[in-house]
Order: C-alpha cells, then structure tokens, then sequence
C-alpha cells in the first residue's frame, strides 16, 4: 500500500503540473579557460520566462549560491549561478580565496569579461526570455554585478547584496543600460561612508536609474547564514536585513522584469 499510495502522489503531481525543479552543475568557457556553474529551473513551466544570473561571494561558487538558484527556480525564473574563478578553483579558506579574488578586483576588465561570460551562457538557455534578465551578486559578487553594469551590459537589472561599490573605472553618461539596486549593511567596515558616498556621486555623474538602501545595525554578509552573529567581525548574518533585503529585490524583480 505504501509504494501504491506513492506512485499515486506522483501522478497526482504530475497531472497538476506540480513543480519540478531541474538544479544541476553545467560546463561553460571563457576562453580557455573551462568554469562549472549551476543552472535551476523549474521544467513545469512551459515557454521562455526571465533569467537571473547569480554571481557568488569570495569562497567561489557553494551551496549558499546554490540553494538561492533554487529559490530563485521555485519563483519562476531560470537561474545561473556562475563561476568566477575556474572549474577547480574551490576556496576552502580565506588565504586561498584572496588570491582570485585580489588578481580579479585588480583587472576589473577581466572581471567583466567573466561576468558577461555568465550571462552569454544564460542567454543561450532555451527556457530564458532575454529581454528579462537580471543579476544578483553577494559580496565579492556584489561588486561583480555592478561592474557588468558599468561595463554596458543589455540586461534589465542588477542587485548588489553587501558588495564592494568601488571601482577603478567609473561609470560615465550612458554607461549604464539597466537598472540598480544596492542592498547595504550600514555598520558594514568592509565598505565605509565614504565609498558609499563616492558610488552614489559615481550614479548622479552617469545618469543611472538606482537605488540604495541601507539596513541599519547589519554589517558585511548579511545575507549569508553561514557569517555567524557576531557584528564585531565586520561579517555576521542579520535575519531581518536578509528578509527585507530579499523582499525588496522582489520588488524590484516585478518593476524590471515586467
């Protein structure tokens, strides 16, 4: 009765159209060079729908990215987290991980260049409308998402979650394509008043479309419950900044992707 009553549910699903989330690492280059990122979609979904490319904080490409891929898969949207650093380059501390991330956020070209290589594989997925994407960056990709904003990306918005908002090369007049919204931890030591402030002058001087919001007594990573609770870090999740800050990409997914 038991296999019976199981084999039942899955029809059960099926006929109703029941969700069915496709989450699996895929292949892709730039170059040369071979990169694995993770696409999730929900294949219960028929025609094209909008895409969002997810670019990962500075341990490189894990389940936190993963786990919002899926997320993002159950709301209806394809989603590609990328890989910024190589198919085999998976930091397992923080030693390891400031060496791509420091030779990355010296050449900011060959960090929009890996960027748009995301988004060039995520456009090519046949389940992607692409006149609506968007991309979301946390930390390290935070940053990211902004420079494929400034580098002209045709794409209809990007998110910056707790990320670095300097850059060697400021974005000028018609720059800036799409839309931006910035999710800041207002006690964040990683990215003081001054860079905000810079960045905010750096989006009045190009003319851009953008939003900042800031969360107060969140520091870096507050997105990531994998940061621990101790604010005295400079990193530490914050439950309600990470609610909030969700919400309102949300929000802002339902203005640019409409």
């Amino acid at each position: 009765m038991p296999i019976l009553l199981s084999i039942l549910m899955l029809l059960g699903g099926a006929l109703t159209g029941q969700a069915a989330i496709q989450s699996r690492p895929v292949e892709y280059k730039h170059g040369d060079t071979v990169l694995e990122g993770h696409l999730a979609y929900d294949d219960a979904i028929a025609g094209k729908r909008p895409g969002i490319l997810i670019v990962h904080q500075w341990m490189g490409l894990g389940d936190y990215e993963k786990s919002r891929a899926r997320q993002l898969a159950e709301m209806g949207y394809v989603a590609f987290a990328l890989d910024m650093y190589g198919k085999r380059v998976r930091p397992t501390d923080a030693r390891e991980a400031s060496k791509p991330v420091t030779a990355l956020k010296s050449d900011r070209p060959l960090m929009r260049a890996l960027a748009s290589a995301g988004l060039a594989f995520l456009k090519m997925q046949p389940h992607v409308d692409t006149t609506k994407i968007a991309a979301v960056g946390y930390g390290f990709g935070g940053t990211g998402v902004l420079e494929l904003a400034r580098g002209s990306a045709e794409i209809s918005g990007v998110v910056c979650f707790h990320g670095g908002l300097d850059t060697p090369i400021p974005a000028v007049p018609g720059d800036i394509l799409c839309r931006v919204l910035v999710l800041h931890g207002a006690d964040d030591p990683f990215v003081p008043p001054a860079e905000v402030l810079a960045f905010e002058d750096e989006m009045r001087r190009c003319g851009a479309d953008w939003q900042l919001v800031a969360y107060g007594r969140a520091v870096h990573s507050f997105s990531m419950p994998g940061a621990g609770n101790d604010n005295s870090t400079g990193a530490a999740y914050n439950e309600k900044a990470d609610r909030r800050s969700w919400e309102m990409m949300k929000q802002f997914f339902a203005e640019v992707l409409e």
